[in-house]
């Protein structure tokens, strides 16, 4: 385990007790209210941003990954966190949304339901920008928007901050593993085909 999803996991754990309270914290409010209570001019900007979190995110994430198996890898990743944090909701439970716990939340756009902790979007803009094949200066600009979408699920009353660090700490350590089988697999195949070249050679000295 690395030091990276070792922090992740501490973070993913820690998250948890907040994200199935029924109470939110001072120090949780306070920091959600200073993303929520922003002008509501920004949500047209804020609202694109956000849809890195969503599958069509995922997908469009995968489109401009350079290698084709690295596009059905990403989007895998993204259907994945998506569906995973589904069933984390399920199966541990927890608060609602920020509207069932605080007042003078508020909402934009649809108003959410069901379980809050941990945050789809978050988990599925932070995941795909790490796992996608795209140069280093495009990497940083989806894990920009990643944070961004986190901020937005604030902003627009969704989820409160034990929710988005939980999305985000299952990201790493899900494309962690995924980077993971992605360089194992890299590494099979060169072996391979330095024994099938190795084999050829043998067999044109064989028949020489």
């Amino acid at each position: 385990m690395t030091p990276t999803v070792a922090v992740a996991t501490v973070v993913a754990v820690a998250s948890a007790r907040p994200g199935r309270s029924r109470k939110v914290g001072p120090w949780e409010e306070q920091l959600f209210r200073s993303w929520n209570q922003l002008p509501d001019q920004l949500h047209p900007v804020a609202w694109p941003v956000m849809q890195l979190g969503s599958l069509a995110g995922a997908v469009a994430v995968g489109v401009i990954d350079r290698r084709q198996t690295g596009r059905t890898t990403t989007l895998g990743t993204g259907v994945a966190l998506w569906a995973g944090v589904k069933g984390v909701k399920r199966l541990v439970g927890g608060r609602g949304r920020p509207p069932d716990l605080l007042d003078d939340v508020t909402v934009r756009g649809q108003p959410q339901q069901g379980r809050g902790w941990p945050s789809g979007h978050s988990a599925v803009s932070l995941g795909v920008a790490l796992v996608a094949d795209v140069p280093p200066p495009l990497r940083r600009v989806l894990v920009a928007g990643a944070a961004v979408t986190g901020a937005s699920r604030m902003y627009v009353g969704a989820h409160l901050p034990a929710d988005i660090a939980g999305g985000w700490a299952i990201a790493v350590v899900a494309a962690s593993r995924v980077s993971r089988g992605r360089r194992r697999r890299l590494v099979h195949r060169e072996r391979c085909g330095r024994e099938r070249h190795a084999t050829h050679r043998r067999r044109m000295v064989v028949g020489t």
